[in-house]
């Protein structure tokens, strides 16, 4: 028996996402046949942003090697003590938009994001500018990305809710649904 259910954690995550203001839409789970690593993907954002193009991907990656360490040592644990929390997994938050008529200025973005989402949610920025034709001008498609460690030991404890990181997720993401309009207009 696994000292840890990750689907329990990540059927948990969802409904505590839910309660920190987000609407879920989809969830896949993947586990690699050679290796037995673990994906957990869930597509979400906020409950005000259905039909608006800002999408929150939440991905958690599942190492079984770390799991099995962990697993090992809580085993191995004399009655009463908690684990070290020295096991973590990733977990990922990656918002995504379509291609901005009217992008934004990188730096200025990754700026205003800083401000909103704080020193406990490090964001990174990109942009692909792509030209559907020779003669249009550059469409800008933007990438913003959050990576956290989930601690094993507050998982086991049952502490590991990622409150914070979920609030600060939905300020990004109702951020970006403000901006999204301005830079979804082509100024036609």
């Amino acid at each position: 028996m696994a000292v840890i259910d990750v689907a329990g954690f990540v059927a948990d995550l969802k409904g505590h996402a839910v309660e920190h203001g987000f609407h879920v839409h989809d969830e896949r789970h993947f586990v690699e046949s050679y290796s037995l690593r673990q994906a957990w993907e869930v597509d979400l954002h906020p409950e005000e942003g259905c039909g608006v193009p800002v999408d929150l991907h939440l991905a958690l990656e599942v190492d079984p090697r770390v799991l099995l360490s962990f697993e090992d040592l809580v085993v191995d644990l004399p009655e009463g003590h908690e684990p070290a929390d020295d096991f973590h997994f990733p977990i990922t938050f990656t918002w995504a938009l379509p291609p901005l008529p009217s992008g934004p200025d990188l730096l200025q973005l990754h700026l205003e994001l800083a401000g909103v989402a704080g020193v406990d949610l490090p964001l990174e920025v990109s942009a692909i500018d792509s030209f559907p034709s020779a003669t249009d001008a550059p469409e800008r498609s933007l990438t913003i990305v959050a990576r956290q460690q989930v601690s094993l030991a507050r998982i086991l404890a049952g502490d590991e809710l990622l409150c914070e990181t979920l609030e600060g997720c939905l300020a990004v993401s109702r951020h970006l649904l403000e901006a999204a309009p301005r830079w979804l207009d082509k100024g036609d």
